[in-house]
Formats: C-alpha cells, sequence, structure tokens
C-alpha cells in the first residue's frame, strides 16, 4: 500500500472494488483517524444505496467485473482536508466539489451498471429465444422421425403446398407450408385444430416468409384436421375469418 492515498480509495471501498483485503482493511485503519473521510463514507454510502434503489433491472453476476472495468480510468479527486480558522472555512467550501464530483462519478457508475445491466438482459433473453428454437427443432424432429408418423401433403390456395405430420405416440403434430402468400399488413396466418367441430388455436405461423415449418400446440389426437385462418397481428382467441385452407388429419 505503499504510495498509495488512502483518501482517493474512499469510493472505491463504498463500493466494494477494491482489489485486496489489505487495501479495504487499509482504508478502515484511516477511517479510524481521519473525520473527513470517515465522513464522507457515510454521505457516498447513502448515495450510493440511493442511486441503487432507483435501478429497477436486478444486477447480473458478471456485471460488477464490467463495471470495474469500464471505470479503471475514472479519476477520483481526493478530500480537502483543513483543519483551523479562514482556511477551514475555505476548505469547507472547497470539499464540496470532491464530494460533488464523487458524487457524479458514483452516478454515472450507477448509470453505466444500468446500461450494462440491459445490456446483459438483451443477451440473456437473445439465450432463451435461442434455447426456445432449439427447444421446438428437437421437438420438431422428434415428431417426423416418431415410428407412428403420419404424413400427408395437400394443394392450398395460391399454390401453395402443405404438409401435415401427425405423431399418435407424442400426441403432436407439425405443419409445414411452401409458397404461402404474404399475410396483409397486420395480420397473421393461424392454425387451428378442429376438435369435434370446435375450433382450438394450435399456434402461429411464422411471419415474413413464404415457407414455414410449425410446431402445432395442443393435443393433436383429439383433432380430425387443422384450418388456417388469416388474424390480427398476435392471434385470436377464436376464428374471426373464413379459412383460407384446411386439411384432414392424416390417416394411418
Amino acid at each position: 500500500m505503499t504510495g498509495v492515498d488512502l483518501h482517493t480509495l474512499t469510493g472505491a471501498y463504498v463500493l466494494d472494488a477494491l482489489d485486496t483485503d489489505e487495501e479495504r482493511e487499509s482504508v478502515e485503519r484511516h477511517l479510524a483517524h481521519c473525520s473527513a473521510c470517515a465522513h464522507e463514507v457515510r454521505e457516498l454510502s447513502e448515495t450510493a444505496a440511493r442511486l441503487g434503489l432507483a435501478v429497477a433491472e436486478p444486477v447480473a453476476p458478471a456485471l460488477r467485473a464490467e463495471v470495474l472495468r469500464r471505470i479503471a480510468g475514472v479519476r477520483q479527486l481526493p478530500p480537502v482536508t483543513v483543519q483551523s480558522g479562514r482556511t477551514r472555512a475555505r476548505g469547507r467550501g472547497l470539499r464540496r466539489l470532491p464530494r460533488w464530483a464523487l458524487a457524479a462519478s458514483l452516478a454515472g457508475t450507477v448509470t453505466l451498471a444500468g446500461f450494462a445491466g440491459l445490456q446483459y438482459q438483451r443477451a440473456e433473453e437473445a439465450g432463451v429465444r435461442a434455447a426456445r428454437a432449439e427447444a421446438s427443432a428437437e421437438a420438431v424432429a422428434a415428431v417426423l422421425a416418431a415410428p407412428d408418423a403420419r404424413v400427408s401433403t395437400a394443394r392450398l390456395a395460391d399454390g401453395a403446398v402443405g404438409t401435415l405430420v401427425h405423431a399418435p405416440s407424442l400426441d403432436r403434430a407439425v405443419f409445414a407450408a411452401a409458397g404461402m402468400p404474404a399475410p396483409p399488413a397486420g395480420k397473421v396466418y393461424q392454425l387451428w385444430y378442429d376438435d369435434a367441430g370446435t375450433m382450438q388455436s394450435a399456434g402461429l405461423m411464422a411471419s415474413g416468409t413464404t415457407s414455414s415449418t410449425t410446431l402445432l400446440e395442443g393435443s393433436a389426437n383429439r383433432s380430425a384436421g387443422i384450418g388456417i385462418t388469416v388474424e390480427p397481428e398476435g392471434g385470436s382467441p377464436r376464428p374471426t375469418s373464413a379459412p383460407v385452407a384446411t386439411m384432414a388429419m392424416p390417416k394411418a
């Protein structure tokens, strides 16, 4: 710790950002006899706590390392410690600048933490989406590879071709479409199971592509077939239009 101005470590001490236990112990010994630094630590602890409460996002485990990496170049100003008379009065005025500057630095650190947390959250959400896509692909493969899989193919409207695969042992079905025209703006294709005359939603087809493969949602074994309707973006609980195509469930 030789050559290190302990006055400059109060901010890192408050944020638990000191590199070693030796540094932390040295700062704590320094606080025992430096009232200016002890007062500053109390103020900065309150500021950090309030700023931390303003951040609604939970802190990710990797966030601390990222914040420390980015603030390595931020210089902390030491407090001005003046003891008596006229100089002390001047010192009180001067001490405001380092304290507010450090508070601003802490605010910047929390802002950076929020930004890094948002980036981490976005990456985490992308990972969740990728995991879901992988799970869906595996489920589609399982239906196609099932030993009792049944397949039927039909010509749909506008020259499109639909293929329906049903695996009774898995109680699941997959629908693949090729050459489907794009739905109108703000609309999507929604798939439905025909369950004894009642249409049950089986999910949405992927938008923005003329060919897609969809793992149908819900039980396939009770269905006599499927229908495709054009619905508002996000889908509907019940069909709001006549089907643009229907297919019977394939037989053994």
